[in-house]
């Protein structure tokens, strides 16, 4: 890898959306995504949300969502790197036979604003599944109350 060549989180467009994920998580919990130091930068903020020891991860507003944004710990979790991940369509983070309930739950998310407690059934670009646990799925707004997309964060997994 060139040590010269940006990091891709933290590029403008990706400073945005990091802003964009921890508005909306506030917006619909009540809650802060994680805290900072109120000198921080939006280059602080969005490395820090890159590096945190839990997963953060979303997707766009497509027909068949991509993956836009995907943490340190989500790519580790998921075996790809950053090019891949945000270049995959979000249902592929699910087996086939999970996606049905998959979908079931983005569409109660949407409707809801969000959900928490989520369990599933994930697979990593190897084939290796896992469960996420106390998963919390959030829509991503802008200020003016647009969907941008959906995001989702959980501390908890497991190998199956």
């Amino acid at each position: 890898m060139n040590i010269n060549k940006p990091k891709p989180w933290l590029q403008e467009d990706q400073l945005e959306h990091v802003q964009l994920l921890l508005y909306s998580f506030k917006y619909w919990t009540g809650n802060s995504l994680m805290s900072f130091p109120n000198h921080y930068s939006p280059l602080e903020i969005a490395n820090s949300l890159f590096n945190v020891d839990f997963v953060v991860v979303s997707h766009g507003t497509q027909a068949d969502p991509i993956l836009n944004y995907g943490n340190q710990k989500a790519l580790e979790l998921w075996k790809m790197d950053w090019q891949t991940f945000t270049s995959t369509p979000s249902r592929f983070t699910a087996e086939p036979i999970e996606r049905s309930e998959r979908e079931q739950l983005l569409a109660q998310a949407k409707s809801q604003g969000y959900i928490n407690n989520y369990r599933g059934i994930r697979i990593a670009s190897t084939g290796d599944r896992f469960y996420i646990n106390q998963a919390i799925i959030w829509n991503v707004i802008n200020p003016q109350g647009e969907l941008c997309g959906q995001a989702a964060t959980f501390r908890d997994w497991e190998a199956i």
